[in-house]
């Protein structure tokens, strides 16, 4: 046994896996989307309007990203996504007074994280 091989056993078992860029995005989709529909179904409002802050400040976040020229996306693919930025957010300020549904963020957040998936399977 040589030192490469004890030292690869040895932090074999405590390495983080290596995360891309989508993995850490649907991991953000997965974790704030299955907070808004528990919150918003067990009437909380607190924990609800937390969850659609969270999920406004991953759009905003998105929405900067895709909006700077360096970006690497698609021109077409980086407009659609700023759209969807742009919708959820007055979306989510209807939610808020009452007069629209969150399910509508949760279908678009959805939609997402399946496109994602697409991506990290190389599909």
């Amino acid at each position: 046994m040589n030192a490469t091989h004890l030292a690869r056993n040895a932090y074999a078992s405590h390495a983080a896996p290596i995360r891309t860029d989508r993995g850490i995005e649907l991991e953000a989709f997965s974790r704030i989307t299955k907070r808004i529909t528990p919150a918003h179904a067990k009437r909380n409002y607190p924990d609800f309007v937390q969850a659609l802050h969270e999920n406004r400040r991953l759009w905003t976040l998105l929405a900067v990203d895709v909006a700077d020229r360096n970006n690497r996306l698609p021109q077409a693919l980086r407009a659609r996504i700023f759209y969807l930025a742009e919708f959820t957010l007055l979306h989510t300020s209807k939610v808020l007074t009452g007069e629209a549904s969150a399910q509508d963020l949760v279908d678009i957040n959805q939609a997402i994280m399946i496109g994602l998936r697409q991506q990290e399977a190389g599909t």
